[in-house]
């Protein structure tokens, strides 16, 4: 995953009611995909180009939520944003699904795909369900679901999600090997110019942190506490220096108004541009993250990485935990005891890796879309 720094120009395609979503013309089949939170934008960037090299027309859509345009143009990927973030109330939150449904509606409408899928857009599963198009989550989170009331017609997940735990229809329930963030990391190439860019030398011992998401429906309070207490934890080490990616441009300017004087003096920098998140996490020595995505991203390169996370834990952290992929950190007392702080010893790159998960997701959508069967969404219920 790539994170914007501050200060970066966003450009987005002008959209509105009448914006046709950019499309590669085909005739085995038509796939609406919907970026709805930035995870989803490297995740999908694999599979949409390994979809459109079988022959598949791909209509593709994204919210104006965190880093999702700058993602896409980074990778990009010709996407039409519609619909933003509602914030963090719960009431403005239901309201905006239904808004934004209501904004990609006339769009769908002229583009009518023959499936739409998602890493849990629930405005494209109400879009979908109005318009009857079969529809496909790509979830890595037992406790994610769509709707009370709408389900998608089927669901995609990783192999370590136990299926008892799954409150989803088992014949339409497909799983791939590994995690989602094997099927981008396993493209990683090491840029070693990155901590140059940053100001931070060799022998620094770089920490890279992610703050919680604050504005999530998952944000708990424990998870501020145990962030405060990693950044009390590494003020106080002499050789490291603290790389932190914001979420947003608020949130930046939250973190440099309570920790001034770790700014001032350069213990605590926040990258001033675009950086390439996984060559960030490589060329790190530690990543501590309240964001599943990070702590995921660093197990699959093989970096230490502690969640700090306090929101309840899925099936794919467990697995990495009891791996010994990712420590979880329960409480703020137990930092200073579980997290070691020693430089990394990296290798030249990655062993090269056959990316079973892209290959299985993706033989998974061709599956799909080649049976052309899907039951209405009422009787999936």
């Amino acid at each position: 995953m790539m994170y914007p720094g501050l200060g970066e120009r966003v450009v987005a395609r002008p959209t509105g009611d009448d914006a046709a979503a950019p499309v590669i013309r085909s005739n085995k089949g038509k796939i609406w995909i919907d970026l709805d939170n930035s995870p989803h934008v490297p995740f999908f960037a694999p599979i949409i180009e390994e979809l459109q090299r079988l022959g598949y027309s791909i209509v593709l859509t994204g919210r104006r939520c965190f880093q999702v345009p700058e993602l896409a143009e980074l990778l990009h990927l010709d996407c039409t944003l519609i619909g933003r973030h509602s914030g963090k109330n719960k009431a403005r939150k239901i309201a905006g699904l239904f808004v934004r449904a209501a904004q990609l509606l006339p769009t769908i409408v002229k583009q009518r795909p023959d499936l739409a899928m998602s890493n849990c857009s629930r405005s494209q599963l109400i879009v979908s369900t109005v318009l009857g198009i079969p529809s496909l989550f790509l979830g890595d989170y037992e406790f994610a679901t769509g709707s009370v009331l709408i389900h998608p017609t089927w669901h995609m997940c990783p192999e370590v999600l136990p299926t008892a735990a799954l409150s989803w229809r088992r014949s339409r329930l497909l799983k791939y090997p590994g995690i989602k963030e094997d099927v981008y990391v396993s493209r990683f190439a090491p840029d070693p110019g990155i901590r140059r860019q940053l100001g931070l030398n060799e022998q620094d011992l770089v920490v890279t942190v992610r703050p919680p998401a604050r504005e999530a429906h998952y944000h708990t309070p424990l998870s501020d506490e145990l962030f405060d207490a990693a950044i009390r934890f590494l003020s106080t080490q002499a050789d490291v220096k603290v790389v932190v990616l914001p979420r947003n441009k608020d949130q930046a300017v939250f973190l440099q108004k309570r920790w001034p004087a770790l700014f001032a003096t350069g213990k605590m920098r926040i990258p001033s541009r675009v950086v390439n998140g996984l060559n960030l996490i490589w060329h790190s020595d530690v990543v501590i993250s309240a964001g599943g995505t990070m702590n995921r991203e660093a197990a699959a390169l093989g970096v230490p990485v502690y969640s700090v996370f306090g929101g309840k834990v899925g099936a794919v952290d467990q697995y990495l935990s009891k791996t010994g992929r990712l420590v979880l950190l329960d409480n703020a007392g137990e930092l200073p005891r579980k997290i070691r702080l020693v430089r990394r010893d990296r290798p030249a790159g990655l062993a090269a890796n056959a990316p079973a998960a892209l290959k299985s997701i993706v033989a998974g959508i061709v599956a799909i879309m080649d049976s052309r069967c899907a039951m209405p969404q009422h009787q999936m219920a």
